[in-house]
């Protein structure tokens, strides 16, 4: 083993101990422009923030290297769910733990870690490596906003590896869905509800109807619909005359969401002209469904390198979203890899040492295998 796990972990918690929510991402970005650098990579930083309204942009690295094999991209995120002020490693029984009152943030700074620990790694050992890239993106954790900034005409590789999933070492995600949120704005009419409540178009009646007419949960093997939040009435002697409803909509099939989508702005349609109320629906594009091949060279070459370590390698599907989805849209095979971290977006999330140390080795050969 090449990785100084001492250091490692050291690296960890001091990446934990910044405050980096999301579009507050400055003085992580500040610390990594500086680590980078000092590792020998160029480093830029992008114009994502000011876009984003966020205090940083995402952060591009790239290092040369000395084998003629084609260059791969290794990627992480800097930001961090709430509660995160104030975060603190705790160790305990070979366990990294948060205090209780925050996240701990090995979501994503595990797979921060691993890379800095990776570069550090091979340049000291003089190790053959193929080109580097590095992006650490900001605004992940909200649909991966961030990464929807990024020129990516500035990347050279066609592969990549994302440091940010959930699971057993030596696991990562192939495959993952579209998540399409939307919102609809029920308008009815306002009216006294005890003197005169015929005069009144309920909206929050006719919305309800809207919901109970609409198959939630599981739809099909690939898709989910889900209502999320229901507003609405100003109180309770009012006929209230505006109620919005939020949801999501998740497939692996692209076009059954936005098909999906389509039925559930019908459904609102045809349900508020029942009651003579009108409605407004809008959709948005979290990120969009991929899947990369379990052929692929990147997904042969995680396999690989999981051998060598003795670690399971398995592919599997994952129904969240990363910036993998992003890189897909730009022409970038990619997989996102398992990086110690679990029970994330809660007080409980806790990353086990060993299996950081294995992050770091196993990101360490896929860049310097042939």
């Amino acid at each position: 083993m090449l990785t100084n796990k001492e250091r490692l972990i050291e690296q960890f918690t001091k990446l934990i101990a910044i405050d980096s929510p999301t579009l507050g991402e400055r003085q992580m970005a500040d610390y990594l422009k500086g680590e980078l650098t000092a590792l020998g990579l160029t480093v830029q930083e992008d114009d994502a923030g000011e876009r984003l309204g966020g205090t940083s942009g995402n952060l591009y690295g790239f290092l040369e290297g000395d084998s003629d094999q084609p260059p791969l991209l290794l990627c992480s995120h800097m930001d961090t769910v709430e509660p995160s002020h104030g975060k603190r490693a705790i160790l305990k029984d070979g366990v990294l733990y948060s205090d209780g009152r925050t996240v701990l943030g090995a979501d994503d700074c595990s797979g921060i870690a691993a890379i800095l620990e990776t570069l550090r790694v091979i340049r000291e050992k003089k190790q053959i490596h193929r080109p580097v890239e590095v992006l650490f993106t900001v605004a992940e954790e909200i649909y991966c906003k961030g990464a929807e900034q990024f020129d990516f005409s500035r990347v050279r590789s066609k592969e990549a590896y994302i440091l940010d999933y959930s699971g057993p070492a030596g696991t990562a995600a192939c495959q993952a869905p579209t998540i399409l949120s939307f919102t609809a704005v029920v308008h009815g009419l306002s009216s006294h509800a005890g003197f005169a409540p015929h005069k009144g178009i309920h909206a929050v009646q006719a919305a309800a109807s809207a919901t109970a007419a609409l198959k939630l949960g599981q739809i099909d093997p690939n898709t989910t619909l889900n209502i999320g939040t229901i507003q609405g009435g100003k109180g309770n002697n009012i006929i209230p005359d505006l109620c919005t409803v939020t949801g999501e909509i998740r497939s692996y099939s692209h076009e059954t969401a936005l098909s999906l989508a389509e039925k559930v702005h019908k459904q609102f349609e045809t349900s508020a002209a029942a009651f003579g109320a009108t409605v407004e629906f809008e959709k948005k594009l979290g990120c969009r469904a991929y899947q990369t091949p379990k052929d692929h060279p990147v997904t042969e070459r995680f396999r690989r390198a999981c051998r060598e370590l003795n670690l399971p390698g398995t592919l599997e599907k994952t129904f969240g979203g990363s910036d993998n989805n992003v890189f897909a849209q730009n022409g970038i095979a990619g997989l996102v890899v398992s990086s110690a971290m679990y029970r994330c977006h809660s007080l409980g999330e806790y990353a086990p040492v060993e299996e950081i140390v294995q992050l770091a080795e196993l990101t360490r050969l896929l860049i310097t295998l042939e």
